[in-house]
């Protein structure tokens, strides 16, 4: 049983089947899927400065775009102290330039929530808090963040949403992100589609 089962408990059975497969993660196996996100949109210009360092970080980028391909590759493995990690591999292929969104996910089962390090170095931390709506898609909404050890205030936070789900007719995976600053507005917005590849 993954991270994901674990959190969700019975929840977990109400995801349409194919994200149940998709989350199951079995150890040390990586689900790799290819597809293309329809829309990319990084925020205001003159925050380019702040995008370019976070691409450095393997984070955000400053970098906007329609039909832009992109692989994601996740994977599963135990830690020295037997607790289970989730790798996160995004990355985006725009025309001029590779763009990298990095993350790792433990969990916490007293709090119930995912505990995600972003980024490569993971300098930035939020809390993940996910739920299966009537549909069987997966929302996950951010709580807590931190810049290393120090607490991020609640106006400098990017506020992230994230549905995940399955498209039957089309047999394709969705995905909508959107990362917002009550003061700054969009941070970055995703969406598109995907389809698992072998690993």
């Amino acid at each position: 049983m993954t991270i994901y089962q674990t959190l969700l408990g019975a929840d977990f059975d109400r995801l349409h089947p194919k994200l149940q497969q998709r989350y199951a993660l079995p150890l040390d196996t990586a689900f790799v899927a290819t597809g293309v996100m329809q829309t990319i949109q990084s925020g205001a210009v003159w925050m380019r400065p702040f995008y370019y360092l976070a691409a450095y970080m393997r984070f955000l980028f400053p970098e906007s775009g329609t039909n832009i391909p992109f692989t994601i590759r996740n994977t599963c493995h135990a830690l020295p102290n037997g607790e289970l990690e989730v790798l996160w591999e995004r990355t985006f292929y725009f025309p001029q330039q590779t763009r990298y969104f990095d993350a790792r996910m433990t969990i916490d089962p007293v709090k119930k929530v995912v505990k995600d390090y972003l980024g490569s170095p993971a300098l930035f931390y939020a809390d993940l808090h996910f739920a299966v709506t009537q549909e069987g898609r997966l929302v996950i909404r951010s709580g807590l963040q931190r810049f290393g050890k120090v607490r991020i205030p609640k106006w400098l936070e990017g506020r992230v949403t994230v549905e995940e789900g399955y498209d039957d007719q089309k047999e394709v995976f969705t995905i909508h992100v959107f990362i917002h600053n009550p003061l700054l507005g969009r941070l970055m917005m995703y969406a598109g589609e995907f389809t698992p590849q072998s690993s």
